[in-house]
This record gives C-alpha cells, sequence and structure tokens, in this order.
C-alpha cells in the first residue's frame, strides 16, 4: 500500500506559542482518481498568521475554523500527477487551498493553473495569498493617490512588502514599521520605502512624527498592538485605514483595547477590516492589476523556506518571534 503524509489539527490553541500537541502527523493511503478529478503533488505550502484564526473555535469568523481530526488548512502549489479531468492535464501546475498535506485529490473547486514561467516560491510569495491581500485592501479601501502618506505595520512580511511597493510605485511616501533593524534596511535600501520604524528599539511617536510631517492618509494595519494608537493619532481628515491582520493580539488572552472613536467622527475615518475569502471571485482581477507591477520589476521579495511538511508545526512560531525573513513557506 503506498502511502502519503499529512498531519491533522487536533486541538484548539490556548494564549501563547502554538505547539507539537496541537497536531497529529498521519499516513493516508493514495487515492484513487474519479472521473472529473486530478492528484496534485504539493511541492511548496504557505503559512500565513491567517492561521491562528483557521484554528480557533469561533465559530463567527469570516471561514468556519478546521474541524478538529482534518487536515490543517493551508494554500500552496503543486504539480498534477494524475488526472481524469478534462481540462486540468499532468503536468499541469496549479495553487490554492490543499492543506498540510503532500498530496490533494480535487475536482479542481478552488485551484486556479499556474501560467507565469515563474518559480513555485516566486509563486506563493507574490501571486498566491500575498500578492492578493495587498492588491485588495490597498486599492479597495486605501484608495491611494499619488502624494499621500501611507504607514504600513509589519512592514516587511510577505502582505506589507508587497503594499509598500504598489504604493511607492504609484507616486505615494512610504514608511514602513518593522520588528529589526536588518528588516528596516531591508525595507529602505531594497525595495524603495521612504523610511522605517523599528517598533523594538525607536521611539514610535516621535519616529512618526519625524517620518510622517503632513500625517498619514492610509494605514495599512497587519498587526495591532500598541502601533495602532500611534499611528491612529496622526491620521489625516478622511483618511483611511485596511485592517488586514493583528498578529500581536494572537497569542493574547485579552486584546489590547483599540482607539477611541471620537476621532473616527471628528476626522471621518474609513476603517474597514477585510479577509480574501470574501474576494476569491475577483481573483483574476486582481492579478490583472498586480501582474504589471510584477513584470515591470517594480514588486521584490524575499522567502524564509522551511523544510519538510513537519516544519510547519514549529514555523508557525515565527510570527509571533519575527525572525522569519520573507514569506514563510514550506518545502514538501
Amino acid at each position: 500500500m503506498t502511502t502519503y503524509t499529512a498531519i491533522n489539527l487536533i486541538a484548539r490553541p490556548a494564549a501563547g506559542p502554538v505547539g507539537s500537541e496541537l497536531f497529529e502527523v498521519v499516513q493516508k493511503e493514495m487515492p484513487n482518481v474519479g472521473d472529473g478529478q486530478f492528484l496534485v503533488k504539493q511541492n511548496y505550502m504557505s503559512l500565513d498568521p491567517a492561521m491562528f484564526g483557521w484554528m480557533s473555535p469561533d465559530t463567527e469568523s469570516y471561514i468556519p475554523p478546521v474541524e478538529l481530526g482534518t487536515v490543517m488548512r493551508s494554500s500552496g502549489v503543486g504539480e498534477i500527477v494524475e488526472s481524469n479531468h478534462p481540462d486540468f492535464s499532468v503536468g499541469d501546475r496549479v495553487m490554492g487551498m490543499m492543506g498540510w498535506q503532500e498530496y490533494f485529490l480535487t475536482d479542481g473547486t478552488g485551484l486556479n493553473k499556474v501560467t507565469a514561467p515563474l518559480p513555485d516560491e516566486t509563486i506563493l510569495s507574490v501571486f498566491a495569498l500575498p500578492g492578493l491581500t495587498a492588491t485588495q485592501g490597498l486599492y479597495s479601501i486605501g484608495k491611494p493617490q499619488k502624494g499621500e502618506t501611507l504607514v504600513v505595520s509589519g512592514a516587511a512580511g510577505s502582505v506589507g512588502s508587497i503594499v509598500g511597493q504598489l504604493a511607492k510605485a504609484d507616486g505615494l511616501t512610504v514608511i514602513g514599521i518593522v520588528g529589526s533593524d536588518e528588516k528596516a534596511n531591508w525595507i529602505v535600501n531594497e525595495l524603495g520605502f521612504d523610511g522605517a520604524i523599528n517598533y523594538k528599539t525607536d521611539d514610535l511617536a516621535a519616529k512618526l512624527a519625524e517620518l510622517t510631517p503632513n500625517g498619514i492618509d492610509i494605514y495599512f494595519e497587519n498587526t495591532g498592538g500598541p502601533i495602532q494608537h500611534h499611528v491612529f493619532s496622526r491620521m489625516n481628515a478622511h483618511g483611511r485605514i485596511a485592517v488586514c491582520g493583528m498578529i500581536a493580539d494572537y497569542p493574547k488572552a485579552e486584546p489590547d483595547l483599540a482607539p477611541n472613536w471620537i476621532p473616527i467622527i471628528k476626522k471621518r475615518l474609513t476603517i474597514q477590516g477585510f479577509t480574501m475569502p470574501d474576494h476569491f471571485g475577483e481573483v483574476p482581477t486582481l492579478l490583472e492589476k498586480l501582474t504589471p507591477y510584477v513584470m515591470r520589476g517594480q514588486i521584490k521579495h524575499r522567502a524564509h523556506i522551511l523544510e519538510g511538511l513537519e516544519s510547519a508545526i514549529t514555523g508557525l512560531n515565527l510570527f509571533f518571534t519575527g525572525q522569519n525573513k520573507g514569506k514563510l513557506i514550506v518545502k514538501i
């Protein structure tokens, strides 16, 4: 009997780091490919902060939690190795939600063909969830205009780095908030940001005042925590805030208090949370928007590659420590 490896979620996380006790590594029998189905050998798998929400028991979230005893949810890219589907052939590359497993049997629902002649890690770093999320949040909520000032937290992360580069390409002043001097150097000297703030060592209020003398028009929120209060206080009238993630609050039993709502009225701010499952039907349009920036060389990226499927278990905690440098990807 031929088998493959998968990882199931078997318990819900509590506050703090993710442990191996939440998961079970299992061997599954290779499936038979039926009519209208195909089998994908997954090559690379994405790790994303959204996974902490997917593991929680919250039934009121934007997507149902992963059921205990089933394969942990994730997106990935792979190659079709067997097909009985008229629209998908052996050798085609596909990307989409395939989970923490080496192989994925599907009828094609939710998967998209990869046609760009780029490596798998580039596809996951730019054209998969990071690039789609950055494009959706920046343009549908941020509505950037040339000459405006944008601040993005988690600016060296997979989403934040793309947000900043898109905004720079559109003529905005872009300030990134990061957690190390190395990341600050990377976003300024490699990605072209106008300034960077190390929230661990800099005086946030003073540094924001220095780098945003004309205030802030757009804030792309990836982290939460105390950072949001300092940015919020410098928002301009009619500013827009796209709330994408709150990684600083995910491991806490009680999240930090949000800013006072009175300035929302005074400054007529627009604040909107968003998640990509609401917009999967818009993927072709988002890719059409993003692709020209990539082809013109205006979007750079770096990937942090972990080796082996089981590395995903401990790899998730890199989001809390900030030790990852670039898009977190598991090479299977």
